[in-house]
């Protein structure tokens, strides 16, 4: 029976006709497979106002907020992030509670500029978030609630332990634990080592963070990325360039629009897109545009190796700070085993509420925002801090 007549009798029978062989007739199963997109995200899709802080003549502080009632919920990141990457979890939590969320590049960080850059001491980062809070809110401060993961929760605590914040109301430290803190340590510089000094163009650093775990949320990586690296090339971090270039395109859209009005008016049919300074667009700066990669290098905002000799500051101690702070506390942990004793003998005791979040890297926060929004919601709302809106469900404590 010939190939023909075997295809005829199983259309006849009903079954399906044989695949074809890979590459021939049909599209590839590379083909198929999706390109993921690493196009990186401006702060304003997730919150809603960005301020420049001026708290002395040479600090300013770079903040980021959503929410327009409620307590406030003043977010400290960890050594080497920034502000935007509070960005998913912040636009999330203020559509389940009465809340605003506000996220602040620390110093050396993101946007921010301050005449050392370097002293990155918990004395001095501690006395940065008072200064910012009494400079941002004046002499009567909204009930502030501080959230800090990593670095930013040691300075958290710091904070509220030396009661900097007269309004403080709540405490939360997300993945951070004295003991385990400590012991890793030793084999940070060696971690620091093992990335990239330098990224080809910002969407190679977004690609570089969601391959190597860094952080596991595409969604997270693309806005968070953007307030870590810097162009090597000028003194401008991406977050900056990324404005930059808004309002270039902006620019040239409403020109490109006055230009092909008046080209109508002058009966013309047709004219092409041109640049800002008229010309025509080469092929390379369609192609550029087109798929939004960046020409230029780019290399991390903070360098975290030079900052050793403060490690010991911003962890030592801390159990014992977290646990003497008289406001509510809670902490968050990607995994049981990071309790050291004397957090383990307090929990027993019930001077603050834990919950895990297990399958989730050191970045709890970017890679289950969602998570990260219900615990806060139900925390916030269990304690009668603010009020939960229609999209609020409780999340029971799993410790």
């Amino acid at each position: 029976m010939s190939a023909l007549e075997k295809q005829t009798l199983r259309q006849r029978l009903g079954a399906l006709p044989p695949m074809p062989p890979p590459g021939v007739g049909g599209t590839s199963k590379r083909m198929l497979i999706k390109k993921r997109d690493f196009t990186p995200v401006q702060w304003n899709k997730y919150f809603e106002r960005t301020h420049n802080v001026r708290v002395s003549e040479n600090n300013v502080f770079k903040l980021y907020d959503c929410g327009s009632e409620g307590p406030v919920l003043f977010l400290l990141h960890g050594g080497g992030y920034s502000g935007l990457t509070w960005a998913c979890m912040s636009a999330a939590l203020s559509s389940q509670v009465k809340c605003r969320c506000v996220a602040v590049d620390l110093r050396g960080h993101g946007e921010s500029t301050t005449s050392d850059d370097q002293d990155l001491s918990a004395e001095t980062l501690s006395k940065d978030v008072a200064d910012i809070v009494a400079t941002y809110y004046g002499e009567e401060p909204p009930p502030i609630i501080l959230v800090g993961h990593s670095m930013g929760g040691a300075i958290a605590a710091h904070t509220a332990q030396n009661k900097l914040i007269p309004s403080l109301i709540g405490l939360v430290v997300i993945d951070v634990v004295e003991g385990t803190a400590l012991d890793a340590l030793s084999s940070m510089q060696s971690v620091l080592r093992g990335r990239p000094s330098v990224f080809k163009s910002l969407e190679n650093a977004i690609e570089w963070c969601v391959r190597s775990g860094q952080t596991k949320n595409l969604d997270a990586a693309k806005v968070s990325m953007v307030g870590q690296v810097k162009r090597l090339d000028i003194d401008m971090t991406a977050s900056q360039e990324l404005e930059l270039e808004t309002v270039a395109n902006q620019q040239s859209g409403v020109r490109a629009t006055i230009e092909e009005e008046e080209e109508e008016e002058a009966g013309s049919s047709s004219k092409k897109s041109k640049n800002l300074n008229g010309s025509q667009p080469s092929s390379e700066d369609s192609k550029s545009q087109s798929t939004g990669e960046f020409a230029h290098k780019y290399t991390w905002r903070t360098d975290l190796s030079k900052s050793e000799k403060y490690w010991q500051g911003w962890f030592r101690g801390l159990s014992q700070r977290f646990l003497s702070c008289e406001v509510p506390k809670m902490l968050l942990l990607a995994g049981v085993d990071r309790l050291d004793r004397d957090l383990t003998i307090g929990q027993m005791q019930g001077k603050f509420q834990m919950q895990v979040l297990p399958q989730c890297g050191h970045a709890v926060h970017e890679d289950v925002p969602d998570k990260v929004a219900d615990v806060l919601a139900t925390y916030m709302v269990r304690h009668r801090f603010a009020e939960p809106t229609a999209d609020f469900q409780r999340t029971f404590p799993a410790c």
